[in-house]
């Protein structure tokens, strides 16, 4: 579970919302506190694009209180084929608008704040600390770096994928606590000490991907903050899932802190 949540007393659920989140309530894995945790939680998303996409529709769905987008790119058509919180009449419009006018249709119960710029170092002093999960779905190792160091330095979860053609990645990061067994947990550092130097990782635009392959890896994000946000479950903390499309497979490395030498 999540630091520096509300207590769930101090959030109360209406009518409409028992009635809108009952099949989570039934579970007592989540039950009515879990729920209160979810509305109580305030998570910022990095991209409205494909990984965002779902993200944002799923954690609004699970009635996550609130949710800050981080976009600055507009919708063109060839982003509909994945960026399913788009849709063919929005072509043009912000992302950060679109998707916030998505979510408000599925969900009225949340609340969602628009950033119509690129996230790093400066954005994340900025606004970081209101709150309490950050979730990246960006398509450049430059704010998934900087998206990690910010998480770290604040000291909240991180949940963070990636995709390629027809394969993608994800794992959740808190290096600032320590695991069962004492040793501090790792970083996203230890898992990639630095990027690839430009060109040798092509982008989507250039390589192509799968649009139901965003979908695969947006959901499996947005289960690993429920169960954060909630604390049902054992997070992906210290273990990088790899998904392969072509052969339907499903992989779980372990990965711990790197010692220095």
């Amino acid at each position: 579970m999540m630091d520096n949540l509300p207590t769930p007393s101090d959030m109360t659920l209406g009518a409409e919302e028992i009635e809108r989140y009952r099949r989570h309530i039934l579970l007592p894995e989540i039950g009515g506190i879990g729920q209160k945790r979810l509305k109580a939680a305030r998570v910022l998303v990095i991209g409205a694009g494909g990984l965002g996409a779902p993200v944002l529709a799923y954690l609004a769905a699970a009635g996550v209180g609130t949710l800050g987008i981080v976009d600055d790119d507009r919708v063109s058509v060839s982003n509909l084929q994945r960026q399913i919180i788009h849709d063919t009449g929005t072509i043009g419009a912000e992302k950060t608008a679109s998707a916030a006018a998505s979510i408000a249709r599925l969900n009225p119960h949340v609340t969602t704040i628009a950033f119509e710029e690129r996230f790093d170092a400066l954005f994340a002093a900025q606004y970081l600390p209101r709150f309490t999960l950050l979730i990246d779905g960006s398509d450049n190792f430059t704010t998934r770096y900087a998206a990690a160091d910010a998480a770290e330095s604040a000291r909240i979860p991180l949940v963070t994928g990636a995709v390629g053609r027809f394969d993608g990645s994800l794992t959740v990061l808190k290096p600032y606590e320590n695991d069962a067994d004492g040793r501090r947990n790792p970083g996203y550092r230890d898992i990639f000490p630095e990027p690839p130097p430009d060109g040798v990782v092509p982008s989507c635009a250039e390589a192509g991907v799968i649009g139901t392959l965003t979908g695969v890896i947006g959901t499996l994000m947005a289960m690993e903050a429920v169960k954060l946000i909630t604390g049902a479950g054992e997070p992906l903390v210290g273990r990088l899932m790899l998904y392969d499309a072509l052969s339907a497979r499903f992989d779980t490395i372990r990965y711990r802190r790197r010692t220095k030498d």
